[in-house]
């Protein structure tokens, strides 16, 4: 007899191969359409399931764990944060917790170096006065921006995704400088010649630029707040890929409408979707939807991520990418 298939729910839609994949490996249960979990439909999920695929959109805490049933052993997380995961109550449940690492960390690097020439080099500026038909020709005065090279980059958070960054703006030609809870080895830093500052206080006063790419954890809430925001020099940007809850929302945005900082490009925000409209008025500011990761091969590979850490559970194994609270 055929060992029996573990009952998979999968939050939002994935890529169609990882679906595929996975209703030949499982009894999945995919969604359909593409819309969020309401809170009783997460509910009923967990009490259901052996294994939840939740994503960042989905808040697994301890008052959604105590209502799930005996059978849920393991919420392979679609992502590489597990901030909205109360990792350690799943735990306390017998509930283990697996992520996707590194699997974005290219891709993130990537809309890094997009954000920071789109802010300083005023990409969405030039693009609307295009679209909206405003342009007369060109003008030795016209839409300057600033030179990238030879700028200063500091970066908060130096993991795959920071040292990812580094390479880049190294290819830039900008100056490479980061803060970070334990220091490079050597080799490493040599490799992108970074500067450490065990200080972030005295880091984000002498940088240029700011690339925010530290995890949201309790000690990094806000971790951007008030008091540090005004350590910027007025000319500064402020780049953040990472999550927005490390970055004081309203404080940035009192900075940047008092011209306190030069600009910002944000592809996460504090409140998820719902933005500080304030923030929209400004032609200071690149605003994007989450878009840090969105590749298709990236969305890919996490889905195969996802399924090699189900599959070894089912083995009876521990899934490779588990998490557990000592990481956070």
């Amino acid at each position: 007899m055929p060992a029996k298939r573990l009952s998979v729910v999968v939050t939002r839609r994935l890529p169609e191969v990882v679906e595929t994949r996975m209703k030949e490996l499982f009894d999945v249960e995919l969604r359909d359409p593409d819309t969020r979990m309401t809170r009783e439909e997460l509910a009923d999920a967990v009490k259901r399931c052996d294994v939840l695929v939740p994503c960042v959109t989905d808040l697994i805490d301890a008052t959604l764990l105590a209502q799930a049933g005996e059978r849920l052993k393991l919420i392979a997380n679609y992502g590489a944060g597990v901030d909205h995961i109360d990792v350690a109550t799943a735990r306390a449940r017998g509930v283990l917790v697996s992520n996707t690492p590194g699997v974005g960390a290219e891709d993130t690097a990537d809309m890094v170096m997009a954000l920071i020439l789109g802010v300083v080099r005023r990409i969405p500026e030039g693009m609307a006065e295009m679209q909206a038909g405003r342009w007369t020709g060109w003008s030795p005065m016209g839409h300057l921006g600033g030179r990238v090279g030879g700028r200063r980059l500091g970066i908060l958070g130096m993991g795959r995704i920071g040292q990812a960054v580094a390479r880049r703006a190294r290819a830039f030609g900008m100056q490479i400088h980061y803060h970070n809870r334990r220091r490079l080895r050597p080799e490493v830093e040599a490799e992108v010649e970074a500067t450490y500052w065990e200080s972030l206080d005295q880091m984000m006063a002498r940088m240029d630029i700011i690339s925010v790419n530290c995890p949201h954890t309790p000690s990094t809430f806000h971790l951007l707040n008030a008091r540090r925001l005004k350590l910027l020099k007025p000319t500064a940007v402020v780049v953040n890929t990472s999550r927005g809850e490390v970055i004081d929302e309203n404080a940035l945005t009192r900075g940047l409408r008092a011209g306190e900082i030069a600009g910002a490009g944000l592809d996460v925000f504090e409140h998820g979707h719902e933005i500080n409209p304030r923030l929209r008025e400004l032609p200071n500011v690149v605003l994007l939807p989450h878009m840090g990761s969105a590749t298709v091969e990236g969305r890919v590979e996490m889905g195969e991520k996802v399924i090699l850490n189900i599959k070894t559970f089912a083995d009876g194994h521990r899934p490779p990418d588990q998490v557990v609270p000592g990481m956070l």
